[in-house]
């Protein structure tokens, strides 16, 4: 998406809140012995009383408000019956839809006691989304926020998963600009341009480069591979002349 209007930017700063709400609520409820559908419950509440609608429902029909992964779990989780235990890694990723424009972000969330390399992963994967973010200014190649997270990670001693991307995002949750790269990627010669809207969120890991779907019955989850704990950071950004306008902050 494209920004054509002062009344586009509102309505997407509007919805914006909404999904950061929706994660900080979710992300402070998390506790041992909670139920991942339980956990969906609050993120769900939080949209319904604000009048937005789950993206992932409304869009793909995804059984639950919200996507939430645990451990080994990375991405597009399906809230359930599965507890939440004392060291768990869980990851919550909301996006919503309010007066025809949606905004997507996302947390990861460590369940103490907290091993040291988790929690310090924990924090360079909001520095690692920073880095990316940084880079959003019109003008500047699409490529310059991958280099920028490659660079990052591999100075850190991290991996990249490097099949899930970021995505335009407004009218719909997947549009234009799609397939946004964070990582390093040599083919990509777009640039960004004023008023673009795209998330930005890369998926850090202690040794993951790669997300497989199960080969049971579901057909959403993702998982790290190979097996490592794997933090995805994740918001919507508006690219400025002054650089990024980011939608997805609480308060």
């Amino acid at each position: 998406m494209t920004l054509d209007s002062a009344d586009d930017l509102d309505r997407l700063k509007e919805i914006g809140r909404i999904c950061a709400k929706a994660v900080s609520v979710m992300g402070a409820a998390i506790e041992p012995g909670m139920t991942t559908a339980e956990l969906d419950a609050i993120g769900r509440k939080v949209l319904e009383e604000a009048g937005a609608q789950s993206a992932p429902e409304l869009s793909y029909k995804f059984p639950g408000a919200t996507c939430i992964s645990v451990n080994e779990e990375i991405a597009h989780g399906i809230p359930g019956p599965r507890i939440l235990q004392p060291g768990d890694l869980v990851n919550i990723d909301v996006s919503a839809e309010k007066a025809g424009l949606f905004a997507d972000t996302g947390a990861s969330f460590a369940v103490p006691p907290v091993r040291r390399e988790v929690e310090r992963l924990c924090r360079d994967g909001k520095r690692a989304l920073w880095v990316g973010l940084n880079e959003v200014r019109t003008g500047r190649s699409l490529a310059a926020i991958g280099n920028a997270i490659g660079a990052f990670a591999k100075k850190n001693r991290y991996t990249l998963v490097t099949n899930l991307s970021s995505h335009g995002v407004g009218r719909s949750l997947h549009e234009e600009p799609t397939e946004i790269a964070t990582w390093p990627d040599k083919q990509e010669k777009r640039r960004m341009e004023e008023g673009m809207v795209f998330t930005i969120e890369p998926f850090l890991s202690l040794g993951a480069e790669w997300a497989e779907s199960s080969e049971g019955d579901d057909p959403w989850t993702l998982y790290s591979e190979p097996r490592a704990p794997t933090v995805q950071y994740e918001h919507t950004v508006v690219v400025t002349r002054n650089g990024p306008l980011v939608v997805t902050l609480a308060g």
